[in-house]
């Protein structure tokens, strides 16, 4: 259910951190895990706060779609690069950086008039997103050690989680709680205080330190992948609304293109001895190369469902922002209790747990699938319950056993560049997923929410098989080991 779950820690090697006299390496880790916190909670938080603005913004369905989707493209297509930014200028004033433009970007969301004005303020956010996660594990890791840099990563993973669990409740109470009139614009404003405090105690509290500062920042590869993303979710996204006019079909046919540039652009990067957002010596494991298409897969169907369930709950069936934010909750207890059992179950279970997980997640939506077909937008919301918990169990099973599995085999210096791949096809997973799905959704709508709920659950359990399958190209428990 987390974003970011993947991104790379610093190597040793990396020039020590320079602290602010006084200052203990523990003081420090409040202040980076609140840009944790938020970034992790905005891409959540905003679920159950989508119909109301919707209404307020008199938006439609691909600017809602947009909501999400921009937040997931832009951290996607930044992340590397702002990865490489932090080892260059400094982590700490990259991570100001990032804080001080995601405060701005969340106020103006909270601020905004139109639809345009609050997609611009989400891709700004989905860009200071970037910016903030991987140099919050670069500092993490540069400035503990030992025993001490286990407990803090374990912080930030539990912090991370509690930040996915409990967005769409946190955001069902402010959007419930109608604070001041702000209704869904609070789910925004929140991170202003928040932002600003963290933003104060930085220069103060968090060490500098930088990390591999040879070779340029990837500039052309940003440039190519924010394009060939672009070409893939723009065309989705505004294509059914538009009635698909040619210029859809011409930018999607512009995207394999654009994608072969990129890689094409990589390669003759990595033979010049630069440094590509993505190093090709990676696909040389044939088991890298199916794991990050799996990646794609299985975040393809993740963001997209929290869209269409919301929209579902609150649309469909009325329920209220708190209501519905009560029954993701359901999903998400099932879900920090499988991914509390996943380590020890994947060092038994190998691969073969991540297509258990896939699996019942098939299930679960399958189960899902089966009680709306029985009670539409009516009757007891405890009929999905069995549904709501073998789709949380399937996600805590599949979400870090699958990064730890592609991660197993590579070489110690791959780890850092393969964490950062699957990060940023992560996130480009949930915008594809958003547009995909979403776009089966709405198309169905004509037909009432249930119907189009329902479609999207066959399309998403789908998904899910295909990960199941690909598994099997994964290295297996002893390879791991």
């Amino acid at each position: 259910m987390s974003t970011h779950s993947s991104i790379s820690i610093p190597a040793a090697r990396a020039r020590s951190p320079r602290r602010a006299a006084g200052a203990g390496p523990w003081a420090a880790l409040p202040v980076v895990l609140a840009g944790t916190f938020m970034v992790v909670l905005d891409f959540f938080i905003v679920n159950v706060a989508l119909p109301s603005m919707q209404t307020d913004l008199h938006a439609g369905s691909g600017a809602i779609q947009w909501v999400l989707a921009g937040y997931a493209l832009t951290s996607a297509v930044f992340l590397i690069a702002a990865a490489q930014l932090g080892d260059r200028v400094g982590r700490r004033r990259t991570l100001i950086a990032g804080l001080l433009l995601f405060t701005l970007a969340s106020a103006a969301a909270g601020a905004a008039g139109s639809a345009t004005t609050l997609i611009v303020a989400r891709l700004a956010q989905g860009a200071a997103a970037a910016m903030v996660m991987p140099n919050v594990l670069s500092i993490i890791g540069a400035t503990f050690r030992g025993p001490d840099r286990a407990r803090a990563l374990g912080v930030y993973g539990l912090v991370m989680g509690l930040a996915a669990v409990s967005g769409q409740l946190i955001g069902g109470v402010l959007v419930q709680a109608d604070l001041a009139g702000l209704g869904w614009r609070a789910c925004f404003l929140i991170n202003v205080p928040v932002g600003a405090v963290a933003l104060a105690l930085a220069p103060r509290l968090v060490p500098e330190s930088h990390g591999q500062r040879d070779g340029a920042i990837d500039f052309a590869g940003t440039a190519l992948a924010t394009l060939a993303a672009t070409a893939i979710v723009l065309p989705l996204v505004e294509g059914r609304q538009l009635g698909w006019p040619l210029w859809t079909w011409v930018v999607l046919a512009l995207a394999p293109v654009l994608l072969a540039a990129f890689a094409a652009q990589q390669r003759q990067l990595a033979r010049a001895g630069g440094r590509p957002l993505i190093s090709p010596e990676l696909f040389a494991q044939r088991s890298f190369a199916a794991g990050l298409l799996a990646q794609l897969v299985f975040w393809g169907g993740q963001a997209s469902f929290f869209l269409v369930f919301a929209l579902y709950l609150q649309q469909g069936r009325g329920l209220s922002a708190l209501d519905a934010g009560l029954v993701f909750t359901i999903l998400a207890i099932a879900y920090v209790g499988a991914s509390a059992r996943a380590p020890e179950l994947v060092e038994r279970y190998g691969r073969g747990l991540i297509a258990f997980g896939a699996t019942s997640l098939a299930l679960g939506h399958g189960l899902l699938l089966a009680a709306v077909a029985a009670i539409g937008t009516g009757g007891s919301v405890l009929a999905m319950l069995p549904g709501l918990l073998l789709v949380g169990v399937g996600m805590g099973l599949v979400i870090v056993p699958l990064t730890t599995t592609i991660i197993s085999t590579m070489r110690p210096e791959q780890a850092g560049a393969a964490s950062g791949a699957l990060s940023t096809v992560q996130n480009l997973g949930n915008a594809i997923g958003v547009a995909v799905t979403g776009a089966v959704f709405f198309g169905a709508l004509h037909h009432g929410y249930a119907h189009a709920f329902e479609l999207s659950l066959a399309q998403l359990g789908g998904l899910l098989l295909a990960v199941a399958l690909l598994t099997r190209l994964l290295p297996a428990r002893d390879a791991a080991a």
